[in-house]
């Protein structure tokens, strides 16, 4: 994909459009009417604010103005590429899967003059053996272009029930840029990838400008460190980890450590900046040594690019090498707390987690299984103490798992930073009210009071069940409609359209699109896919097997013919790149009414888009549940932003069908702290909660939604879900 300017992402990030001050005036008014128009038809809209701006501008800033805010709404919602689909009909005149094969065979046999080919043309170099569906000239490869596929489809009438999105008018751009700047590093919950890529951005924008008070996150501190060290700033340091991550930005490498990093050679001054902060951290606290053995391995390969024997002056940056390399011992605290959970000692456990207290929070489950209901308040009592020192996300996590809604023998689901995740059996007994309730008070009191000091909260009762976020907070960098992980919305049409759009970079590349649908005990119930292109009330657009300009693949389903308990989609890597390595990769679903035509992809349905991501081979973005009666049957969307392992190749939803169930289940049957505990415990320091009906509100009011209301007044604290990573303080 083409590199997108600032002023884009900033349109794409905030809804808000840059202003231009120093545009020349003029009457731009047709190339507002026009941008507006235009707009609709991919699911945005302008604020009055925004239409009169580019109106009062000379018709070729107007223009420019209307490109960049058209690019920014097709980028979010997948409209910047074409989606041409294997079936031009799709989803009319599916065929049965056999039958479609069988097509594709006789195909073979005839040639593109209608000479008849031999068996032997097409073996493999002669040489007899199979004959793979996929190499068969006619499969999985568009046999009709995309202005083909547009001349069979007429155009969708607009309707109420499209999506609409309202964009404003901001600032000028560097003031936008400064504002999402400090928004962003403020922010107390790790960004996505595409989140940490525009905070770099921006952190290298501003570095001139004011700087934030605090970066909570320390992977998006080793990015501000970045843009510090570059204009010759002491870089904000206080482990030994810190400066490794830095480290690692100056290489472009992963600051998040989740995966190894190719160090370079830093500049002299660079190099010595790194050996300083480490030699600073290494004096003050001789005991953080002991973070060097977690990372070892790339503290020997970054002493390579260092010399720090070539640096007399920074005797303590040498002994994090000398650690490394074990000339030197460094006792990690987590031997002594591990010994002490294996000889049963609380008050050892708890003496030595108190030193640690994001560790303490993170071992309360282990904590009050060794205390029991009769000495529960001795960790309550140690939590207390350690709760105000840890990360809001920490404590949300803790809570959510102590929640007394949790069910047992649901399996136990895990995932790293790049969201690949594992499922282990649960034969754990409950912990018991009576064991967790002292923690659970705990963890609320200081949950509450690092929410925002509000006299009134208005809510959209549509935002209650969006879970707060606690890793990879996803924002519009995204794409749109993504909330954070957990978090459950309605699904508001009769008809569910997934779609998955890829690009790929340097090898031919196949991913497949299918859907698994569970029972309610998440056993296997059915499946659409490249090899059952219809049932089940749904039909699949094709397999394509390649992508060198760009594939679409989609499944359509109606709701109202699924006899599933759980709609799982699915995005599986059969063959090439995986979903970092492709050039552009981006899955997400559109809803529509059951009588609704129009072309495959009509951007204005998009209920949601996002980009792919991860080391896995297997994406699973969301789940649908089916609720209500059998009659008036009512589906909820709850977010998984998850993937599987998988295997290198070939990957197919029957063969994943059992881990994805169990995947399934782990995260429908796993409580998340929601917008409504928020909500309640802000009532609970006094705050007057009601629902969002027009108020434009005043002076003490919070607003809470999935998006910001026009008539809202601007100096009320909004918080959207690319933003509800702050509603805690930090």
């Amino acid at each position: 994909m083409e590199p997108i300017s600032l002023q884009t992402r900033l349109i794409q990030a905030t809804g808000r459009v840059p202003s231009r001050p120093g545009a020349p005036s003029g009457d731009g008014s047709a190339v507002a009417r026009q941008m507006d128009a235009v707009l609709l038809t991919v699911g945005f809209a302008c604020a009055r604010d925004l239409l009169e701006h580019v109106s009062a501008m000379e018709p070729g800033a107007a223009f420019d103005t209307a490109a960049d805010v058209l690019a920014a709404a097709r980028l979010q919602v997948g409209d910047h590429v074409r989606h041409n689909v294997y079936f031009v009909d799709f989803p009319e005149n599916v065929p049965d899967t056999l039958d479609f094969w069988a097509q594709c065979i006789a195909d073979a046999f005839v040639g593109p003059d209608g000479e008849e080919i031999t068996v032997e043309d097409l073996l493999p170099d002669g040489v007899p053996g199979p004959v793979s569906l996929t190499e068969l000239p006619t499969y999985g490869r568009y046999q009709h272009t995309y202005a083909d596929l547009l001349a069979r489809h007429e155009a969708l009438a607009a309707s109420s029930e499209d999506r609409v999105t309202v964009l404003r008018l901001g600032g000028p751009l560097d003031d936008e840029a400064h504002r999402l700047y400090l928004d962003m590093a403020a922010s107390p919950v790790p960004h996505s990838d595409d989140g940490r890529d525009l905070l770099a951005a921006l952190a290298a924008h501003c570095a001139d400008r004011e700087q934030p008070e605090a970066v909570p996150v320390r992977e998006n501190r080793a990015l501000v460190n970045r843009a510090h060290l570059e204009h010759g700033r002491a870089p904000d340091v206080d482990t030994v980890t810190d400066v490794l991550r830095l480290a690692c930005a100056l290489s472009d490498g992963d600051v998040t450590l989740a995966e190894p990093t190719r160090f370079t050679s830093p500049r002299r001054r660079d190099r010595r900046a790194l050996l300083a902060a480490l030699d600073r951290v290494v004096a003050e606290a001789p005991a953080k040594l002991g973070d060097v053995n977690r990372y070892a391995n790339r503290w020997k390969r970054l002493g390579e690019r260092l010399h720090p024997h070539e640096y007399a002056e920074f005797p303590n940056a040498r002994q994090v090498f000398a650690v490394a390399r074990g000339d030197r011992r460094a006792p990690s605290p987590e031997g002594r707390i591990e010994a002490a959970f294996a000889a049963a000692d609380l008050d050892e456990a708890v003496r030595l987690l108190s030193a640690s207290p994001g560790m303490l929070v993170r071992s309360l489950d282990r904590l009050l299984r060794l205390a029991g209901p009769e000495r529960a308040d001795t960790v309550a009592k140690a939590l207390a103490g350690a709760a105000p020192s840890v990360a809001g996300r920490v404590l949300l996590s803790a809570r959510a798992h102590l929640d007394p809604r949790r069910g047992s023998g649901a399996p136990r689901v895990f995932a790293n930073r790049g969201r690949r995740a594992w499922i282990v059996p649960d034969g754990r007994a409950p912990l018991g009210r009576d064991t967790a309730t002292g923690a659970v008070g705990t963890l609320d009191a200081e949950i509450a009071a690092r929410l925002p000091a509000a006299d009134r909260v208005l809510v959209d009762p549509e935002a209650l069940q969006v879970a707060l976020p606690t890793a990879g907070a996803p924002g519009r960098t995204d794409g749109t409609g993504v909330l954070p992980r957990g978090s459950t919305t309605a699904v508001d049409g009769d008809r569910l359209r997934f779609f998955v759009h890829w690009r790929q970079a340097r090898l031919t590349t196949d991913l497949d699109l299918s859907v698994l649908l569970l029972q309610k005990d998440f056993t296997y119930h059915g499946q659409l896919s490249w090899t059952e292109l219809e049932g089940h009330g749904g039909k699949h657009s094709g397999d394509i097997v390649e992508a060198p300009e760009g594939a679409t693949e989609m499944i359509d389903l109606d709701l109202s013919r699924v006899g599933a308990a759980y709609v799982v989609p699915q995005v599986d890597l059969y063959e090439g790149e995986g979903f970092d390595e492709l050039a552009e990769v981006f899955f997400g679903y559109m809803t529509r009414g059951a009588n609704r035509k129009g072309r495959p992809f009509e951007a204005r349905t998009v209920r949601m888009k996002s980009d792919l991501s991860g080391s896995g081979r297997v994406a699973l973005p969301l789940v649908f549940a089916r609720g209500g009666t059998r009659k008036k049957p009512r589906w909820r969307a709850r977010w998984t932003h998850l993937s599987l392992t998988g295997e290198p190749d070939f990957n197919r939803v029957e063969a994943n069908s059992l881990s994805t169930g169990l995947l399934a289940r782990g995260i429908m049957e796993r409580p998340y702290f929601t917008v409504a505990q928020a909500v309640e415990l802000m009532r609970g320091r006094g705050a007057k909660v009601e629902e969002y009906q027009g108020q434009r509100g005043g002076e003490g009011t919070v607003y809470i939604g999935l998006e910001r209301p026009e008539r809202l007044r601007e100096h009320v604290a909004a918080f959207t879900p690319d933003r509800l990573g702050n509603l805690l303080s930090h």
